[in-house]
C-alpha cells in the first residue's frame, strides 16, 4: 500500500510550503507549481508527491507536459 498516492487539500498545501493561498494559483498559472487534480464537483487537491518535488527544488520546478 506504500505505492498509493495521497491527494492532499489546500490546507496542507499552504502549510507545508508555506505560500500564501493567491501565490500558489498564481505559480499554477506560470506553471511553476503543481496542478491541482480533480476530486470531486467541488472539490480538489494536490498529489502529494508533486509537492514534495516542488518541496525538494521550488526554484528549478516546472510542470511535466504531457508527451504527445
Amino acid at each position: 500500500m506504500s505505492n498509493t498516492e495521497r491527494i492532499i487539500r489546500l490546507k496542507t498545501v499552504l502549510d507545508r510550503t508555506g505560500l500564501s493561498r493567491s501565490t500558489i494559483y498564481r505559480k499554477i498559472a506560470d506553471g511553476t507549481f503543481p496542478s491541482q487534480v480533480k476530486i470531486s464537483v467541488h472539490g480538489a487537491g494536490w498529489h502529494e508527491s508533486a509537492i514534495n518535488r516542488w518541496i525538494a527544488d521550488p526554484v528549478h520546478y516546472r510542470e511535466e507536459e504531457p508527451v504527445g
